[in-house]
């Protein structure tokens, strides 16, 4: 049934999977983290967010859009990050930028926004391709999740419409 509770639990699940595959390759695989993969797993636990509570809540009409164009809007921002970190693995090596410092040094050193600033911007460490499937490197896969994701988050309320639509014909 595509309700919209069952639709944001579906997009919930996406997002945890996508979470639980990070960490896997994180604690298993021995895959580090990059500043800007950070970044990209926090846009992930927000569209996950929304969409619990989109699914808590269950709200009627007007209510769903808000839900929906939340977790939209959290895929977006991911989507954008995720397109930065692409290209900046496709820059020759001469163009990609210095290695920096950690995200928990430059935490303890400079204001958040100065953080985001200087991580938005990448270095050489985001610029290193880990580990790639299909020819795709991971952060390329990530923005194809975070694009599904958008894509489903603009068409729940459209699909739970019309769902309920024909459950009443």
């Amino acid at each position: 049934m595509f309700n919209y509770r069952n639709l944001c639990l579906g997009g919930f699940a996406i997002c945890g999977f996508a979470m639980a595959f990070a960490l896997y390759l994180q604690e298993f695989m021995g895959l580090e983290p990059c500043p800007m993969c950070i970044f990209q797993r926090v846009a992930m636990i927000a569209a996950g967010a929304f969409f619990l509570l989109g699914a808590i809540h269950n709200p009627k009409q007007a209510g769903q859009w808000v839900y929906a164009a939340l977790a939209d809007l959290a895929a977006i921002v991911g989507a954008l990050i995720a397109a930065r970190h692409v290209w900046l693995q496709s820059l020759p090596p001469d163009q990609v930028p210095a290695c920096g410092p950690t995200l928990d040094y430059l935490m303890s050193m400079f204001p958040l926004s100065e953080v985001v600033t200087m991580i938005l911007k990448g270095d050489g460490n985001c610029a290193k391709i880990d580990a790639a499937w299909l020819g795709l490197s991971l952060p390329a896969w990530t923005l194809v999740s975070f694009i599904g994701l958008s894509i489903y988050a603009s068409l729940m309320p459209i699909v739970a419409k019309l769902t309920a639509k024909k459950e009443f014909n």
